[in-house]
């Protein structure tokens, strides 16, 4: 068998990939764990997540717990390594229940993202001409409007609910996953194995759910791994304007911004949370920057 070459000499991925035994998804897997930032962030972010889900009910203290000992500084006294705030709850139950809500947010909210969004750009780009047109034209008129003035006056119109949050935010992040889906789906319509399938007569549904979401896996996996940020900064940022969740629940970004008005005499109040978040975001922008180079053709 002669090796194909590609322009600059090398031998072509797939047929190495074959050669080798292995799948193109088994070269990308092994990619993404030599990502020593990826691995590392893979496993602080796992156990943030342990400690956001057990960590409330594992503490000494309720994240609800109100006492006389108000805004103590961090001690060993009482176990309040973080101290209290101005109600006298510890700081240590408030943050692990900030770190929940803060990442239930941007999973849920990506989540819902993530199925408008996808459901959406496959029908536009598989199906074509005018419905694609109009699809995309309402993408357009949408992406004109000031969506954070409209989760806003949701929030403002209907209460702040837990659940509003989620949906609100995630029905303004799909925009973008749409058009990623939609581009992907263009690009893989005209391949040979999707004129086979029309061939044997397969339905479109059938088609884009067989063949078409398969394949956009890995740029869908990618930006939704760059989306959970995006939704906790605006979880954050409208929790930071006074329109988050309810007492006694809490956020980072309920947390940061209670901080911040006593960062001068109570530091401690705002380093915790901001810690949090930074860590958080940092994660997460790492898993998705070594995805995005292991799922890369070029890298292979």
């Amino acid at each position: 068998m002669v090796d194909t070459l590609d322009m600059t000499g090398r031998k072509d991925p797939v047929e190495q990939a074959i050669a080798g035994g292995r799948s193109l998804w088994d070269d990308a897997k092994r990619r993404l764990f030599n990502n020593k930032a990826a691995v590392v962030s893979m496993w602080v972010l796992g156990v943030m997540m342990l400690l956001a889900v057990f960590g409330p009910m594992l503490w000494v203290h309720s994240y609800s717990q109100i006492s006389a000992q108000t805004e103590l500084a961090p001690t060993f006294e009482n176990w309040h390594l973080l101290g209290t705030d101005e109600q006298g709850r510890d700081l240590v139950a408030r943050n692990l229940l900030g770190l929940r809500i803060s990442l239930a947010v941007g999973l849920v909210a990506t989540l819902v993202s993530l199925i408008i969004g996808v459901t959406w750009g496959a029908i536009a780009g598989f199906v074509g001409g005018r419905t694609d047109n109009l699809m995309m034209r309402f993408v357009d008129v949408l992406y004109a409007m000031p969506f954070i003035f409209f989760v806003i006056l949701l929030l403002t119109v209907f209460g702040r609910n837990i659940i509003l949050i989620f949906a609100a935010i995630g029905a303004v992040e799909w925009l973008t996953m749409s058009r990623i889906v939609r581009g992907q789906t263009l690009a893989l319509k005209g391949k040979e194995f999707i004129e086979a399938a029309r061939a044997a007569g397969v339905s479109s549904p059938a088609i884009i759910r067989r063949h078409i979401l398969p394949n956009v896996v890995g740029p869908v996996a990618v930006y939704v791994t760059l989306t959970i940020p995006v939704v906790i900064m605006a979880e954050s940022f409208l929790s930071f304007l006074g329109l988050g969740v309810n007492e006694p629940l809490t956020s980072l970004g309920v947390l940061i911004s209670n901080g911040a008005k006593e960062m001068q005499d109570k530091p401690w109040l705002l380093m915790a949370p901001a810690i949090l978040m930074a860590v958080t975001l940092l994660c997460l922008n790492f898993i998705g920057d070594g995805l995005r180079d292991a799922l890369d053709p070029k890298e292979r």
